[in-house]
């Protein structure tokens, strides 16, 4: 009986002891500041730190109030970066560059401190309509691969992934993707408008995964990942091909898995669909249905271009994926506003574009967001079938400057202070005026962006269980909120 006491004594102490050590482990905002930074519209405000603010005791908001209730113990997914894509066009432009250019180019976007600490990364497998013309790096019906060559890439698109990771630390999470296989593998025999991979070119195609990733990494280049396809349910006047989510699981299934695993390259992770968001549901339900297809892949790819007709972007496709298969991963692949127009560089809608996607990608559970090209010229390119789009950066080839958009401060107010592996925390607003995400970065730092899309400056407390802050918010603005 005494020991029976003994034990009930015992357990009691250690539960006691247990809530007093998580009680004193528990987070606190009291008597700690805030510093807030702003990039408005119609300002001179761009990252720029607009307060510095403490927190102090709240009682119940009230309904006309418009507050940010952030809880650092509700906890999701891992931030895994954001980042830009290096293409041939970006490459090509960056050589342009004088060399104090290229530095502050490579500053802006993968200094943490200088710049806006990008660390994510994706590259072309062959050529895209961003690059200068099409490309192969074999001879055509060399079904072997024997004349495999990257000689194309080391001219300009390697050395600037290089001095971009050698600016980022020494880290870039590096991740590729194909847009169309050679000619003589395909339906259409032809790079270009679509066609499909014929099905006695499947293990020919594997091998070539397989065959540039090594010739990457021997070029002190690590590679992440690789996506499938690129846009694979898009025939489109440049490099193209066109997977059916059948297609796409054996694919994975019979041949671009296993290759990976035979070349010893099992750690490399396979991304499906890498396309909108429209259909992404649909190609995960198949691949992620077959057990055999769905081991070799870590998550899901996708774009933003499903509201090419006016509608409007179908976000709760990335919630519902990642309430269906929480296990897998999400990843923004590609985004970047079309249309290139000279006259709007400085559009404010265009970088309102990126905050909405961001926040609400990131909301639903994306782990990482990767923007399109991170520098294009004066005309929006070099593409070489006319498909000019606008980058975060622009540079004028004929008097040799940089150009910085909008949207490049937009998603700097996320990669600057939202660093690898935070966690997402919830964070949510009372009224609609405001989006906002908030996540916790593994140094106890809480990073909370809010974004104003609407015409009026607006006040709002920021709410921490039993304490707050008050702060504002030009009209069309972001703030990065950093505590």
């Amino acid at each position: 009986m005494k020991k029976i006491v003994f034990i009930t004594c015992l357990c009691f102490s250690i539960s006691v002891f247990s809530q007093q050590k998580n009680k004193k482990q528990e987070f606190t905002t009291n008597k700690k500041n805030i510093t807030v930074y702003t990039t408005a519209d119609n300002t001179k405000l761009r990252l720029t730190p607009t307060d510095n603010l403490f927190f102090s005791a709240s009682s119940q908001p009230l309904e006309i109030e418009t507050s940010i209730f952030v809880k650092p113990s509700i906890k999701f997914q891992t931030f895994m970066g954001i980042g830009g894509a290096i293409t041939d066009a970006s490459a090509e432009i960056f050589a342009k560059l004088s060399k104090d250019k290229q530095t502050e180019f490579l500053n802006a976007y993968y200094d943490t401190q200088k710049g806006i600490g990008y660390s994510l990364l994706r590259t072309t497998i062959q050529s895209s309509d961003f690059s200068s013309g099409s490309y192969s790096y074999i001879k055509e019906g060399d079904k072997e691969l024997k004349t495999f060559s990257i000689e194309h890439d080391k001219e300009f698109r390697i050395p600037l992934i290089k001095q971009a990771i050698q600016t980022a630390g020494g880290k870039l999470t590096t991740y590729v993707a194909p847009w169309s296989p050679n000619a003589f593998m395909k339906s259409n025999k032809d790079v270009l408008k679509g066609g499909t991979l014929l099905p006695e070119y499947y293990q020919t195609w594997a091998n070539f995964y397989a065959k540039f990733i090594k010739a990457y990494e021997k070029e002190g280049i690590p590679i992440w990942g690789t996506s499938t396809q690129n846009e694979p349910m898009a025939v489109q006047r440049w490099e193209s091909c066109i997977y059916t989510a059948e297609d796409e699981r054996d694919f994975i299934k019979n041949y671009l898995g296993p290759t990976l695993k035979k070349e010893k390259l099992g750690n490399i992770k396979i991304i499906a669909w890498d396309h909108n968001r429209d259909l992404m549901n649909q190609r995960a339900n198949v691949i992620y249905s077959d057990p055999e297809a769905s081991k070799y892949v870590w998550g899901i790819g996708f774009h933003w271009y499903e509201n090419w007709s006016g509608g409007l972007p179908m976000f709760e496709n990335v919630g519902k994926l990642n309430k269906a298969y929480p296990n897998k991963g999400l990843l923004f692949t590609e985004g970047c506003v079309e249309k290139f127009d000279e006259a709007k560089y400085q559009f404010w809608p265009n970088a309102e574009r990126y905050g909405t996607a961001m926040i609400n990608d990131f909301n639903n559970g994306t782990a990482g967001w990767t923007d399109w090209n991170i520098l294009l010229d004066q005309n929006g390119g070099p593409n070489h079938v006319g498909n000019f789009c606008f980058a975060p950066i622009h540079a004028d080839t004929r008097t040799g400057e940089l150009i910085y958009t909008p949207s490049y401060y937009y998603i700097g107010h996320f990669s600057k202070f939202i660093r690898l592996n935070a966690v997402r925390i919830s964070s949510a607003v009372s009224k609609s005026n405001l989006l906002s995400t908030s996540f916790l970065n593994t140094d106890g730092t809480i990073a909370t962006i809010v974004m104003n899309h609407t015409d009026k400056e607006t006040t709002y407390n920021l709410i921490i269980d039993s304490e707050k802050t008050i702060v504002k918010i030009p009209a069309h603005a972001i703030q990065t909120l950093v505590y």
